[in-house]
């Protein structure tokens, strides 16, 4: 995979960490029931930098949000379960734990650590000023430390005092997490290996307008799924029946066929549609031509012959960007088209003839749902993070991290 941005941001092989004090901002926003975390996939995908950190004499002090308290101490969303989570993946090592992000507490705790030790910090939203991006809150988290390291991608589209204030305060580094993201994005579109191609999906084209608009000066073809591609049929004049539709986004439809062919891009919509008069699992469909979609029917998912245009179009291909699902993954049978396409570009990644990069939270839940999730070359956790830096915006966090 192309490593193009690498030397652009500076990381954990810029800092001199023996006996410093390491603020490392992480995105342990993880899903948590009856006061026990339920999945330690984002917090296991921290450990490598947390323990380098570590081994390199670091005192490492973690900081992250957890729900939306708004500036108030709401108990319910205390980051003590996580605390013990980060200990478990950690392999049973101690994390201490302080009850305040700043002030005293958090300042004693962090001077009671050794080279080597970890600490968590209760949850940077109790503050207000967190989200606000207020420079005293950011001056009092960065008072306790003596650089900073951000892992948390997912994050780096706010401009909030932890992603973006500290780390103009602080010796600001990105850790391995955050580092093998923005190489695996930026190897993906800034300087990707051609042909590219992108897969675009989901309900609305309202949602990832600004998405389409740059993929589709970037990528040599742009493959459109979902509900969105009903949106693009009705533009060229195509009935779609009850299918989920846009119409008032038609001569937004338009535009973007019209850049892509300015660009030489082309897209790609189906051909065919598996159609249904109900949504719910099991129910009676048929697969039509788009241009024969019944009108008491609605598009479910695409049909056999638009899977084998997607996969012809991604045998040709070198790079692949994707976003969204090709149908409604969620239902069966409407999965089949989203799990076929997959299971294609996850076995030319593995042939080693695609590099294949993912992102965006219904695209990691279709990739696992098609048994896929660990065969791209690289699946990104963050969602709007992801979908900023697909329509082309400079992500405050990682703006932060470059070298000047």
């Amino acid at each position: 995979m192309n490593k193009p941005q690498a030397s652009a941001f500076k990381t954990i092989d810029d800092l001199d960490v023996a006996g410093k004090r390491v603020l490392v901002r992480v995105d342990f926003n993880v899903p948590m029931k009856d006061g026990r975390v339920t999945d330690l996939t984002r917090i296991k995908r921290t450990v490598p930098t947390l323990q380098e950190l570590s081994a390199n004499g670091a005192r490492v002090i973690v900081i992250t949000h957890f729900g939306r308290p708004k500036g108030q101490v709401v108990p319910e969303m205390s980051l003590r379960p996580v605390a013990d989570a980060l200990s478990e993946a950690l392999g049973g090592t101690t994390v201490k734990f302080a009850d305040d992000c700043i002030g005293d507490e958090a300042e004693a705790l962090v001077a009671s650590l050794g080279d080597g030790e970890f600490a968590m910090l209760e949850n940077l939203r109790f503050h207000a000023g967190e989200e606000k991006n207020d420079a005293d809150f950011a001056a009092k988290l960065a008072a306790l430390g003596d650089c900073y390291v951000s892992d948390a991608f997912s994050t780096a589209h706010r401009a909030h005092a932890s992603t973006e204030a500290v780390a103009k305060l602080l010796p600001a580094a990105a850790g391995r997490l955050m580092q093998t993201e923005v190489e695996a994005l930026a190897g993906a579109l800034e300087q990707p290996e051609h042909p590219v191609a992108a897969v675009v999906g989901g309900a609305k084209v309202s949602t990832k307008l600004d998405v389409l608009g740059n993929l589709s000066a970037k990528v040599d073809v742009l493959i459109i799924g979902g509900a969105m591609a009903n949106t693009f049929l009705h533009a060229q004049g195509v009935n779609v029946g009850k299918s989920l539709c846009e119409a008032d986004m038609a001569d937004s439809a338009t535009a973007i066929l019209s850049q892509a062919e300015k660009h030489g891009c082309e897209i790609v919509i189906p051909v065919d549609a598996v159609v249904a008069t109900e949504f719910k699992e099991g129910a009676a469909t048929e697969t039509v031509l788009v241009d024969a979609v019944p009108s008491d029917k609605m598009i479910l998912d695409v049909g056999p012959q638009s899977v084998d245009v997607v996969n012809k179009h991604l045998g040709a291909c070198k790079t692949l960007v994707w976003n969204g699902p090709l149908g409604a993954f969620e239902t069966a049978p409407f999965d089949a088209g989203t799990n076929a396409a997959a299971q294609t570009a996850a076995r030319l990644t593995k042939e080693g003839t695609l590099t294949s990069v993912a992102g965006g939270g219904d695209t990691v839940a279709a990739l696992a749902h098609a048994g896929v999730l660990e065969d791209f070359s690289y699946v990104s956790t963050a969602g709007g993070a992801f979908l900023e830096w697909l329509e082309g915006k400079e992500l405050p966090g990682v703006a932060v991290l470059r070298k000047s």
